[in-house]
């Protein structure tokens, strides 16, 4: 049965061919039925309401019906919606079809027994607007479905570490620890230096290769209770706590820069040398009150001096 609702725009230039087409959906209960002269009249028509059927002669004056069916593609992106575009047609011949529907167009009404194909036409396009609208509304949900689980989500998906949204609540919560029960945090960022070179030349699976082979070394080089995260394609991050802020020096971590920088990694393409920097900052309670993105921001800057000396650069802050 006919969905008296469904919205019809019906576009050509000749007042005759709309007055009958507009009677007979009128006649076949279609109460939402618009009328435009011309392409850029239904175009204006469009941007204030989008129809789910459009029914456009394919020759008409300045913009022919293709040249509109790539324009209401355009209105259909960036309003999340879809148009089934049907056009009115003289036209006869595989060729021409084929590119109408290359160029987006749903279906054809043959001029010629347009009395006959009309009804039968929107009858089709009406049941599959109603299964495309659907599907439209479901993929709007998937869609925020799935922004709203990234937003939650705190596990780097290539190595199954943390990533940066897990840094920053452990990083938050180190520091709250220091405050109330004393000791210090020590904030790592390991550079991998050469990693966007070696990208290039072997590709982004070989990188992801990369990836696993230092998240596994670096977790057999680190503490089990340390937070060892990735940050992006260059970069991890660690935290790890301490009894007291003497020990957060880069003699305590040259193991991590040696494990890195000494022993090459077994990949697909070969054993690999990786070139790391490891930039350090430590804090105790008297360097508090100290927001995680300041400590992050400080460890960056450092890492190019890390890149320049081969060696831990460090950095220990004192009171604000």
């Amino acid at each position: 049965m006919p969905n008296p609702h469904l919205s019809i725009l019906v576009v050509d230039d000749a007042k005759f061919s709309s007055a009958m087409i507009g009677r007979a959906l009128s006649q076949a209960g279609y109460q939402d039925v618009r009328f435009a002269s011309s392409a850029s009249e239904a175009l204006a028509q469009l941007e204030q309401r989008p129809a789910s059927v459009l029914l456009a002669d394919w020759l008409m004056p300045e913009i022919d019906g293709l040249e509109l069916t790539a324009r209401v593609r355009q209105l259909d992106e960036t309003a999340d919606h879809y148009t089934y575009v049907i056009l009115l047609t003289g036209k006869e011949g595989e060729n021409a079809l084929s590119e109408a529907f290359d160029r987006g167009v749903d279906d054809f009404i043959s001029k010629a027994v347009m009395n006959e194909q009309l009804l039968p036409r929107v009858y089709a396009a009406d049941r599959l607007c109603n299964t495309l609208q659907r599907l439209l509304h479901e993929n709007r949900l998937l869609t925020e479905n799935v922004a709203h689980l990234e937003e939650r989500n705190l596990v780097d998906p290539v190595t199954g570490l943390g990533n940066l949204r897990y840094l920053q609540q452990k990083l938050a919560d180190s520091l709250r620890q220091v405050e109330s029960r004393g000791g210090a945090v020590c904030y790592l960022l390991i550079g991998l230096q050469n990693a966007p070179q070696l990208r290039q030349q072997h590709g982004s699976s070989f990188h992801g290769e990369l990836l696993h082979g230092i998240a596994r070394r670096l977790q057999q080089l680190v503490r089990p209770l340390d937070v060892l995260v990735r940050l992006d394609d260059d970069h991890f991050a660690l935290i790890t706590l301490l009894d007291d802020l003497q020990e957060c020096s880069p003699s305590s971590f040259r193991r991590l820069h040696e494990g890195l920088n000494l022993k090459a990694f077994k990949t697909s393409e070969g054993f690999i040398n990786l070139q790391a920097g490891i930039s350090l900052v430590g804090l105790d309670a008297q360097a508090l009150p100290t927001e995680p993105a300041s400590l992050m921001a400080r460890a960056v800057d450092l890492l190019e001096e890390a890149y320049a000396s081969g060696r831990v650069a460090a950095l220990r802050l004192t009171r604000p």
